[in-house]
């Protein structure tokens, strides 16, 4: 029997709604993988990390993250070092070798959907980015590069919200396409700040649901759990 915890940031101004979203994914993935366990936490939570570690002896811990950045490479085996518990932690969400192939088809699925022909349309990833963590943005970089080998789109744009190339200025480039934020959860920039740059920028293509919230996911989290 396997003890997995999944980890994401949470949102520290207001810790419930993400928090109860990481509950209910932990409780998909457990149905997936019978006789494990399978908890979830927030790092922005007072006292879910500790709650969702209590009793566990060697837990893997799975980082609903889309960059190996500063969270997942420091603060995460920080905090866990406090608690003084031993784990092994996998490679965040952004990083799965399947996920890749994932987005191409969900693009793909939701272009056709949208009467879009993926050839004459932009896919616009938009991502968090950073002022001073280059591997926020790497992480978006690297799976544009990949969508275009996966995909017929016409072009696959990144664009930011914390930095150049903001995704305003991307939108307002692109007169038919799609965005899918390349974002662990969906809420935060998700629900304010992408929609209102887009707005903003007149774009009328779909906004997709953040790529963590995608059906999808428990099997992707499940697989991997199987494979540590």
């Amino acid at each position: 029997m396997k003890e997995v915890v999944i980890i994401a940031h949470g949102s520290p101004s207001e810790p419930a709604p993400q928090e109860a979203f990481l509950q209910r994914l932990a409780q998909q993935v457990a149905a997936l993988c019978p006789g494990d366990t399978i908890r979830g936490a927030t790092l922005a939570a007072p006292g879910s990390l500790e709650r969702a570690l209590a009793g566990l002896h060697a837990p893997i811990l799975y980082p609903l993250f889309m960059a190996e950045g500063w969270f997942t490479r420091r603060e995460l085996p920080r905090r866990i070092a406090e608690l003084g518990v031993t784990a092994r932690q996998l490679r965040p969400l952004g990083r799965d070798p399947a996920l890749p192939g994932i987005i191409a088809q969900i693009c793909t699925d939701a272009a056709h959907g949208a009467g879009i022909d993926p050839a004459s349309g932009d896919l616009i990833l938009v991502a968090h980015g950073s002022k001073v963590a280059r591997r926020s943005k790497d992480s978006a970089y690297d799976m544009a590069h990949n969508l275009r080998r996966l995909t017929r789109f016409w072009r696959v744009r990144v664009a930011l919200i914390e930095e150049p190339p903001f995704l305003c200025d991307i939108a307002a480039q692109s007169e038919r396409g799609l965005v899918l934020p390349f974002f662990a959860l969906h809420a935060g920039h998700v629900e304010g700040d992408i929609p209102e740059a887009l707005r903003h920028a007149q774009f009328a293509g779909p906004l997709l649901p953040a790529v963590g919230a995608h059906p999808i996911i428990p099997e992707l989290i499940a697989r991997a759990v199987a494979d540590a």
